[in-house]
C-alpha cells in the first residue's frame, strides 16, 4: 500500500504526517493496525467470526501473516483471546473485539461504504442490516446537539 504521506515517529512516539511534519491521529491509527489483512481481520470479527482456522479459511491467508495479524491486534489492544475446548481436543484461543476494537467499527464501515459505491458501483456484495427491524444500517455524520452534519459543513481544528 503507498501513500502520498510517509509516517514517522516523533521523539515523544506520536506518529507524525510527514508531508505536514505534524501530529497526525489517522497516521497513527494506521500505523498501529498495521496493513489491509489487519482491517480484513477486523472485518471477520465484526461479523462473527471467532476462531483462527475460520478466520484462515475465510480469509486464505497464510497461518503465519494471521498469527502475526492477531498478535498485533491483540498487542494494541483492539483484539483479545479467550479459551475454548473442543471435546476430547486441546484448549485454544479465540479471538473477541475489545470495547477499543468495536470502536474501529464505523472506519471498517465507511471503508464497506466507499468499496460499495466506487468498487462494485452501488451493487455491494454485502449488506448491513439492523436485527431488530430488518432495515439497512448506513454511517451518518451527526454533531454534539445531534443535527445531521454533510461532508462540505465540518472544518478541522487543532487541539
Amino acid at each position: 500500500m503507498t501513500t502520498d504521506f510517509q509516517t514517522s515517529t516523533a521523539a515523544d512516539g506520536a506518529a507524525t504526517d510527514g508531508a505536514a511534519g505534524a501530529q497526525c491521529s489517522i497516521a497513527a491509527a494506521l500505523s498501529a493496525l498495521g496493513d489491509s489483512w489487519s482491517f480484513l481481520v477486523l472485518r471477520e470479527l465484526f461479523f462473527g467470526v471467532r476462531r483462527f482456522n475460520d478466520i484462515q479459511r475465510d480469509l486464505n491467508i497464510s497461518r503465519s501473516v494471521l498469527t502475526d495479524r492477531l498478535a498485533r491486534l491483540v498487542s494494541i489492544g483492539v483484539v483479545r483471546t479467550e479459551p475454548y475446548q473442543e471435546p476430547g481436543d486441546r484448549v485454544r484461543s479465540q479471538y473477541r473485539l475489545t470495547r477499543k476494537g468495536v470502536a474501529l467499527l464505523p472506519a471498517i464501515v465507511a471503508l464497506k461504504e466507499w468499496g460499495d459505491t466506487y468498487v462494485y458501483d452501488g451493487e455491494p456484495p454485502v449488506t448491513l442490516y439492523e436485527r431488530a427491524t430488518g432495515e439497512p444500517v448506513r454511517l451518518e455524520f451527526r454533531s454534539a446537539s445531534g443535527r445531521l452534519v454533510q461532508p462540505n459543513e465540518m472544518s478541522p481544528r487543532p487541539t
